[in-house]
């Protein structure tokens, strides 16, 4: 499906079902170097099971035009315009790496508009090495191997990752170096790890939430480690907020490495 957002086409995935903002909403929000389709088996699964589906292109990646965003701050205000160019009015927000970053700043300024939110992979304060924001500018290439490889726990998947024989971390690949050719002016690869690492409203964000949140952090997550996530944790439950952690003994990229148990875990907690 295809929105007007801030005067640009934003592509939103349905799950392969009509779009009906009647029905509980849950926008899916992708990290760095990602589109929409690292979401496809949780997102589908929603579709099919109750759930209004919208995983977005982020702007300036792939199938949706417009400025891609330089800041946290400026990609949830993003998000906030998608709810009403969708005739939205409230929703649950999902967000991986990054991109929970963006749905817990997004959280944080639309209030009582969204349900729930789910930080996948998250951490705060999300700081980036200085050699792997040099390599994001100067060596995609070298930068996007290393992100895959400190990303998975096993370069290997379960079989009920997208079917028996796929080649996941290759697929990341494909999927990154498209996801940066789709944007010919700007380096969206740096352009979003920089947004991570000079983001600082974190802890201040999530106590302003005005929803339940899970955390769902890798155990053997070498980029985002769940100890960093624990000072966002521990600030959500001082300012009474309802949280729930879940932990499945995979990498950075729960979606592909525990399809199932993110699935699981992000069903469970939307269908309170």
């Amino acid at each position: 499906m295809i929105l007007t957002v801030h005067g640009a086409p934003t592509y939103c995935y349905t799950g392969g079902k009509p779009f009906d903002a009647a029905r509980p909403t849950v926008v899916f929000i992708h990290g760095v170097l990602n589109d929409h389709s690292v979401w496809i088996l949780q997102s589908r699964y929603l579709a099919h099971h109750g759930f209004n589906v919208l995983a977005v292109d982020l702007p300036g990646h792939c199938r949706s035009a417009g400025e891609a965003p330089s800041t946290v701050e400026e990609a949830a205000g993003f998000i906030a315009a998608l709810l009403d160019a969708a005739g939205v009015q409230r929703a649950a927000l999902v967000g991986h790496s990054w991109g929970s970053l963006i749905a817990l700043e997004a959280a944080a300024q639309l209030g009582e508009r969204i349900t729930q939110l789910v930080l996948v992979g998250t951490a705060f304060p999300m700081k980036v090495s200085q050699a792997l924001l040099d390599a994001s500018l100067n060596e995609p290439e070298a930068a996007l191997k290393m992100v895959n490889v400190f990303s998975r726990s096993t370069l290997a998947a379960p079989p009920s990752a997208l079917g028996p024989g796929t080649w996941v971390y290759g697929a990341s690949l494909a999927l990154g170096r498209r996801v940066l050719r789709s944007n010919r002016d700007a380096n969206v690869f740096h352009r979003g790890f920089l947004a991570c690492d000079r983001y600082t409203h974190g802890e201040d964000a999530i106590a302003q939430i005005a929803c339940p949140v899970l955390f769902v952090l890798g155990a053997q997550d070498q980029m985002t480690p769940p100890k960093a996530a624990q000072g966002l944790i521990a600030e959500a439950r001082a300012a009474g907020k309802t949280v729930q952690v879940v932990q499945p003994p995979v990498g950075h990229h729960q979606m592909t490495e525990a399809p199932d148990d993110t699935l699981l875990a992000i069903h469970g907690f939307l269908s309170r």
